[in-house]
């Protein structure tokens, strides 16, 4: 009654009302957050797998590409293979030991085949095409041919001759010479000399979890995230500065972006997860394959 007469029955029902009003705000608010954090985190599982299958698939799609054909009607793409180091060397001792004639035993470092490399390939030459950049070998009579992708090619050059060039220096890395491998969430630096690793040293990447908690929106977490990998990349740069061994750098497509300034021998894409050191001699191993074309 009192309530009444002094107008406070009227304000308590005001507040009543405000505050059920609030508590749904606060019920969708709260709702909304929750969405938004699965949303962020689902987004970053989906971006993290297609990284990986992109990565997975970095070797085919670049077969596929060098197999395309690059004029109408032509034949199927040259058969290939992925030589180790050790398979390298008695693919070369067979290829290094074909004598013949002055002048007969073509060797090109071609990047886009010109009119003297097309003719000696004939109709092989759209294949070739697919395959380059490559080093093309071949005979005056097409009985040899084939074409690599030696890990540290030459300039372009085309040289007949009576042996075919394969230079040690396209295939075998120096006798020092350094490897490392930078990935968003890991940098693994070995120094090796003929062929044994002396020296190896791996750093994880403190990166952000996968998955945002609470409020946290989803923009703050991935520019958040964006940083920290930028820090990585930018003490991989500072360690890569003080290397005094020829550098072979493998990793992620985006680490390799960002590390474009970085001074290498080589550079290759890899998909080398796991232990650092496991990691780093798989790593070590693709860079320094040969792919070899069968025509």
């Amino acid at each position: 009654m009192i309530d009444e007469l002094l107008g406070r029955a009227e304000l308590k029902e005001r507040i009543a009302d405000l505050r059920e009003e609030r508590d749904a705000f606060e019920a969708r608010l709260e709702a909304e957050q929750e969405r938004r954090a699965e949303a962020a985190s689902a987004r970053q599982d989906a971006d993290e797998r297609v990284n990986r299958l992109e990565d997975r698939v970095v070797e085919l799609e670049d077969r596929v590409e060098r197999a395309e054909r690059s004029e109408a009607g032509a034949q199927a793409g040259p058969r290939v293979q992925t030589l180790a180091p050790g398979e390298c060397d008695a693919v070369r001792a067979r290829l290094s030991s074909v004598e013949s004639a002055p002048e007969t035993l073509l060797t090109a470092w071609v990047t886009e085949p010109g009119s003297r490399v097309r003719a000696a390939f004939g109709d092989d030459a759209p294949r070739l095409a697919g395959a380059a950049p490559c080093l093309a070998l071949t005979d005056d009579h097409g009985v040899v041919r084939a074409a690599l992708d030696p890990p540290f090619p030459p300039d372009p050059f085309v040289e007949w001759a009576d042996r075919f060039r394969l230079d040690d220096e396209w295939f075998d890395p120096p006798a020092r010479h350094a490897v490392a491998l930078v990935r968003a969430d890991l940098f693994a630096l070995g120094t090796y000399e003929d062929g044994e690793r002396v020296d190896v040293t791996a750093r994880s990447a403190d990166v952000e979890e996968n998955h945002s908690k609470g409020g946290f929106s989803q923009a703050r977490y991935e520019r958040r995230r964006d940083e920290q990998i930028a820090d990585h990349h930018d003490h991989a740069r500072e360690r890569l500065a003080d290397v005094d061994a020829p550098l072979v750098l493998t990793g992620d497509r985006a680490s390799l972006d960002a590390l474009a300034d970085v001074p290498a021998v080589a550079r290759t894409a890899v998909d080398a997860s796991g232990d650092p050191e496991a990691a780093l001699a798989a790593a070590r191993r693709d860079a320094l394959s040969t792919t070899l074309y069968g025509f």
